[in-house]
């Protein structure tokens, strides 16, 4: 079933629960995910939650800042990053989705290989978040007989090409098309709306400034209606294009502002590094809502 083939009314209203494996989201507020890393080469973090000990205190410590997701990685798919082999990204993410399981909110998998979201959910992941947007041979059978939250996103090329000069004619309109495709895909093979949330993609396969920066601003648009936008902008080189920071741990004053601007703009999860200084701007952007 292509795009054309199903229609997605403009006025189709947003939801206001997210199911998510073990748990039902409500998306009466904000949420915030928390990024934990167990990769050597992620951007931002890569190398220091190998152990285990380390993850489970990290994600123990983002808990206790109001984490209301943990999401983990065991491959980076930061700009140029190489693939890492099936068995060492099952290495890394099982047995930490097994340490974590009583943790108390919703474990999410951000892998695009089918083998993983199998393995993932076998071990009690509630949410896969791929950046491949399901596309990849297997990967919507690996996942639609689960109760699990898919998070589909927006990627222009792959990892290793994605930043090799991006070129859009109309980038909002483009993204918005693509995740169309993929959310027809998903409810085609009988996968149920309430599981799924879409993602535009900061930075992968978008120009620092002008394409992410558009999509930021058009955010709503740059989606299908009616289905739970995810925005992980935390600490990316769009943040640092602007503020002048090279050093990633150094922006988060922007990822901050940048996370608050998307859920002004309808952003139902913001995916972020630092869950203590977004979880406080957040609460002082509800206040003033409610105070309107």
């Amino acid at each position: 079933m292509s795009g054309s083939d199903f229609s997605l009314s403009a006025s189709r209203p947003s939801r206001s629960l997210l199911h998510c494996g073990r748990f039902d989201l409500s998306l009466e507020r904000p949420l915030v995910m928390g990024i934990l890393n167990v990769t050597a080469d992620s951007f931002s973090d890569g190398g220091r939650f190998l152990s285990y000990d380390a993850a489970r205190a990290h994600a123990d410590r983002m808990i206790g800042e109001g984490a209301d997701i943990i999401d983990i990685g065991g491959e980076s798919t930061r700009p140029g990053a190489p693939s890492v082999p099936l068995e060492d990204e099952l290495q890394r993410v099982i047995p930490l989705l097994e340490v974590l399981r009583d943790a108390g909110v919703p474990l999410s998998v951000d892998t695009y290989k089918p083998e993983t979201m199998r393995a993932a959910l076998d071990a009690g992941a509630d949410l896969i978040n791929d950046v491949y947007g399901f596309r990849l041979p297997g990967a919507i059978e690996a996942v639609r007989g689960s109760r699990c939250g898919l998070c589909a996103m927006h990627m222009l090329g792959t990892p290793q090409t994605m930043q090799n000069e991006p070129v859009y004619q109309d980038v909002v309109a483009q993204v918005r098309t693509f995740l169309t495709e993929r959310v027809v895909a998903l409810e085609a093979a009988g996968v149920d709306p309430a599981r799924i949330c879409v993602d535009p993609g900061f930075g992968f396969g978008k120009s620092h400034v002008v394409h992410n920066y558009a999509l930021l601003a058009h955010l709503r648009d740059s989606v299908p209606p009616g289905y739970p936008i995810l925005a992980g902008m935390s600490r990316k080189s769009m943040i640092g294009k602007v503020t002048g920071r090279t050093v990633a741990a150094e922006r988060i004053a922007g990822s901050v502002a940048a996370a608050v601007c998307a859920v002004e703009r309808g952003a139902a999860i913001v995916r972020v590094h630092d869950v203590a200084q977004t979880v406080d701007a957040l609460k002082v952007w509800r206040a003033v809502r409610e105070a309107t």
